[in-house]
């Protein structure tokens, strides 16, 4: 029920704007700069902010925005992020994790890696061949479909991945579903020319990045 209320939050147009806007962001997020993003004023902004962090959907953290300590430096900003709890549900209920966690433990037991991360590539080769990826906006919109959250990077030759869709497993089976997840992306992006997945695992982020080539052409 905690995770259908929560759910049930983003219905109202007001939160959702802000949610998507949070989540969005590379950095944690203030009211002041949450408020104009939606369109709307501080204290409303505050409001609804608050009641995605009473759900979980969001956490806070304290920091003074202007760098400066000590008297005179003035209060700490409440700033948000988007909060790692997941949130599910399904009608009637269904359990895929327990049987995805018992399958991986099998798989590395057996230490069937290599053909786990075949039939990734395989599968991502299908579902690229579905859907053809001919250049950077298409592979951002297959990766934004399949919930990898790409972001380019400062310098535009790489796309970070914001969210792993595979979290909780690769949590507990980090050799074999980061490899799978590899194989995966690289059988997705194999008739992309300029982009290449690879390995660069960063906190907070999946463990894979698409680099880009200088020469590639969106």
């Amino acid at each position: 029920m905690e995770d259908i209320e929560a759910i049930a939050l983003l219905q109202d147009p007001i939160r959702r704007r802000l949610y998507d806007y949070v989540a969005a962001q590379d950095h944690e997020v203030s009211r002041n700069e949450a408020a104009e993003s939606a369109g709307i004023q501080r204290t409303l902004a505050a409001f609804h902010l608050d009641k995605l962090v009473d759900a979980g959907l969001l956490e806070t953290a304290s920091r003074r925005l202007s760098g400066r300590t000590g008297p005179g430096a003035g209060r700490p900003a409440k700033l948000y992020r988007r909060s790692g709890a997941e949130r599910q549900f399904s009608v009637p209920p269904r359990d895929y994790r327990t049987p995805a966690d018992l399958l991986a433990e099998v798989a590395e037991a057996a230490r069937l890696d290599t053909e786990v991360h075949a039939a990734a590539r395989r599968e991502g080769r299908a579902a690229g061949a579905a859907a053809p990826v001919d250049g950077l906006d298409a592979a951002k919109a297959l990766l934004t479909a399949r919930g990898y959250e790409p972001r380019l990077d400062g310098d535009q030759e790489a796309m970070r991945l914001a969210n792993c869709p595979f979290h909780v497993l690769s949590e507990r089976h980090p050799v074999l579903v980061c490899g799978m997840n590899l194989a995966l992306l690289e059988g997705l992006l194999e008739g992309a020319q300029g982009l290449r997945a690879r390995m660069d695992p960063r906190p907070g982020m999946c463990c894979v990045v698409v680099e880009i080539s200088k020469n590639n052409v969106s």
